[in-house]
């Protein structure tokens, strides 16, 4: 690792004891135990992402994209979140099963669209949700394609904005008994009744989801197939940063308060940890990730990686305030560490030294904020997202506060 990278990481380490962010003292009511005082933080040294597993450094745009990126992913998949058992499947069709073009009194069009993973209409299927301004018949929509949580569609639509949404539960139910039920076992060996420990977790096959619905995007003459975001919060928010990293068809990336196995420095142990989100939910992850409770550090990965997958395509962290158990800081501290890979391309990441105060969206290529309240995806948010998305995409429609 090079030595201007640990001297950023020693600094960064400085700012935030100095910070005095978050003491137990302040907490909101009902945050769970654990560790929330900054000068607790442990100190740690993370992986360099342009730096190679055999130390071999980062130099230039193709070995990123021919060596090192591939390498990072696999880690990823190997050791947090699993390998993803199958890609399109080859008898994968879809039919539009609901359309009005003047819906909503003439505002929007609206569709479903039934995809069939095997190409039989008894076979496991999913429902993508479809609604786009009514501007969409002359000229083709930027869309947000998201797993529930999904913004007010007229607000929305009133950015120019299209939203695809589906059911998790079409394809693995939230719960500890949902592999039974999952796309996961219907793609597994006939006589496998739980994962390999490094085949795919619940958050592999939502995000495997993302991508057969974007399968059918692209093809869409209603939507911008080179204007297509993901988005998610909370575990939907982790969803969207592995479908992103995986599928480099999204063109940009909106995290909402992922957290922990989102977008959180995991090395800090603050909020929620690697330990806890394991025992909570173990079927998220791959049974490989339940080794790092107790040695995180062992960890060959952290989430400044993740973000770094991303690049040259923006991302968008948002946090909140009251959101301890998700670590704020520790997402900041992601893009910021990312940085170097987007530097790499050419590209500005936040383009500041210091987390922001609370509501100044900041960031060029990586954004970020922290607003005020709790856990949630609220409007301020959604006005983040877009006006992020309005300057990347040159839309010259940002609606300021």
């Amino acid at each position: 690792m090079k030595l201007s990278f640990l001297i950023k990481i020693a600094v960064y380490s400085l700012l935030v004891l100095s910070c005095n962010f978050a003491f137990a003292a302040s907490l909101p009511p009902g945050t769970p135990p654990g560790l929330y005082d900054e000068g607790n933080v442990p100190k740690f040294t993370l992986p360099d992402p342009l730096v190679m597993l055999n130390g071999d450094k980062v130099n230039d745009i193709d070995t990123w994209k021919q060596k090192r990126r591939p390498e990072i992913l696999k880690l990823f998949e190997t050791n947090v979140y699993g390998r993803t058992m199958i890609g399109r499947p080859a008898g994968m069709t879809w039919k539009v099963t609901a359309e009005n073009r003047s819906d909503m009194n003439g505002l929007a069009i609206t569709k479903t669209v039934t995809i069939y993973f095997t190409g039989k209409d008894d076979g496991p299927k999913m429902d993508v949700n479809i609604v786009l301004p009514a501007s969409a018949a002359k000229k083709p929509v930027p869309l947000i394609a998201i797993v529930e949580w999904a913004p007010q569609r007229q607000w929305l639509l009133d950015r120019g904005y299209g939203l695809a949404t589906f059911d998790a539960a079409q394809i693995e139910p939230d719960s500890k008994d949902g592999y039974s039920k999952s796309i996961r076992k219907f793609f597994a060996k006939p006589d496998q009744n739980q994962p390999g420990p490094d085949e795919w977790g619940a958050i592999g096959a939502w995000a495997w989801g993302l991508s057969r619905a974007m399968d059918y995007i692209v093809t869409d003459k209603d939507i911008d197939a080179n204007k297509v975001c993901v988005a998610g919060f909370s575990r939907f928010g982790k969803v969207a940063m592995w479908a992103g990293a995986q599928d480099e068809r999204f063109a940009i990336i909106f995290s909402g308060e992922s957290g922990c196995g989102g977008a959180v420095i995991v090395r800090r142990g603050f909020g929620e940890t690697v330990k806890i989100i394991n025992i909570k939910f173990p079927y998220w992850f791959c049974g490989n990730f339940k080794d790092y409770g107790d040695r995180v550090n062992d960890l060959p990965v952290d989430w400044h990686m993740l973000v770094a997958l991303m690049a040259p395509r923006p991302v968008y962290i948002a946090t909140a305030e009251q959101d301890l158990w998700g670590d704020p800081r520790g997402s900041f501290l992601s893009a910021k560490y990312a940085e170097p890979v987007y530097q790499l391309f050419g590209k500005k990441g936040l383009g500041v030294e210091d987390m922001p105060p609370l509501e100044t969206p900041v960031g060029i290529t990586i954004g970020y904020h922290i607003r005020k309240g709790t856990h949630n995806l609220t409007d301020y948010d959604w006005q983040q997202f877009l006006n992020f998305a309005d300057r990347h995409f040159g839309i010259k429609t940002i609606i300021k506060e």
